[in-house]
Parts: structure tokens; sequence; C-alpha cells
């Protein structure tokens, strides 16, 4: 019993700062990125128009994968841009491939969360 304890006592405070980092990440994110700033208003609007809306589970669960992916991809696509800038300084077309597949990502989740979006409120706005 007393290992099972001390296991559970450095768990949790290793989970702690594991969500301390992603937390920073997300700072940093949205303090150095202006497309993520974009996102966090974009987030923000769709939020409010499917509360204002009164969209259904089913639609919120659309609405919340659609808007979690656009974060992921940006998130990686940051993270991606940061890591070829440091192993690859000067410029390289590789590299520069490399930042534009990522930047792809980004736009193609939010295309794909347009779609969602439209979806979801274009029945109802164009009513």
């Amino acid at each position: 019993m007393a290992g099972q304890k001390e296991q559970f006592t450095r768990f949790v405070p290793g989970r702690i700062a594991s969500f301390r980092f992603a937390l920073r990440g997300i700072r940093l994110l949205l303090r150095t990125q202006t497309n993520a700033r974009i996102h966090a208003v974009a987030t923000l609007l769709v939020v409010t128009l499917g509360c204002w809306q009164g969209v259904t589970a089913a639609q919120w669960g659309l609405l919340a994968v659609a808007i979690t992916l656009v974060w992921l991809a940006e998130a990686l696509n940051t993270a991606i841009e940061r890591l070829t800038d440091l192993v690859s300084p000067e410029f390289r077309p590789l590299a520069g491939e490399v930042k534009d597949l990522a930047a792809a990502a980004v736009l193609l989740s939010a295309l794909g969360a347009v779609a969602v979006a439209c979806a979801v409120f274009g029945p109802s706005l164009l009513h």
C-alpha cells in the first residue's frame, strides 16, 4: 500500500507540471502567432453564435472537433516552423517546403471548420 501512495504522490505533481507546460505553450502560441489570435476570435464568435442559435449537442460536437483541429494544426505548424528554423537557420528549399506543408495543414483544417460552420449555421442564417 505504501508503494502505491508513493507512486500517486509522484504522479500528481508530474501531471500538474505537464499542464503548466501545455498552458505555457498555449500562451506562447497566442503571444507570438497572429493567426492563433485570429483563431481565438473565430472560436469566440462560433461559440457565441452557437449559444445564440441554440445548436444541438451533435452540432456542438461537430463544432468542437472542427475548432480543436484548427488549434491543433496551428500549434503543430508553429512547432514545425520553429524546429525548422532551429535545425536550418539558413534558407534551404526543403526547409521551405516543410514549412509550406505545415501551413497547408492549417489551411485545410480551417477550410474544414468553415464547412462545418456553414453546415451548422447556414440553414438558420439563410432563413
